[in-house]
């Protein structure tokens, strides 16, 4: 099964959860991509907690074949060409990951 999921927030607690979410997902042989969008796609620059271990989350996600993409568009609306975790994808990603996806989720 794919699972697909966005996540559009930059709140330490909603990309914590939507990766431990994600790495279970792999964990269970199932292959998941999450789309980062809206505040989503500041996911490089949401600091590490003593409850949320964010950076941890994503290495661990990646390190599971976990799939990682950031919408351009959101991207340059906050100044950036680039993500630091992740490729630089289009809405006709996005489109395509919900066509192929078993089940999508949104986070935030």
């Amino acid at each position: 099964m794919k699972l697909g999921i966005i996540l559009q927030s930059n709140k330490p607690e909603h990309a914590w959860n939507t990766f431990r979410l994600g790495i279970t997902a792999l964990k269970a042989d199932l292959q998941v991509e999450i789309f980062l969008m809206n505040e989503g796609s500041e996911l490089d620059t949401i600091p590490d907690s003593k409850d949320f271990d964010v950076s941890a989350k994503v290495v661990e996600f990646k390190g599971l074949k976990g799939e990682i993409y950031a919408c351009g568009t959101c991207l340059e609306l906050r100044g950036k060409s680039e993500s630091k975790i992740c490729p630089v994808s289009t809405m006709a990603d996005l489109l395509k990951m919900v066509e192929i996806s078993d089940k999508v989720l949104v986070f935030g």
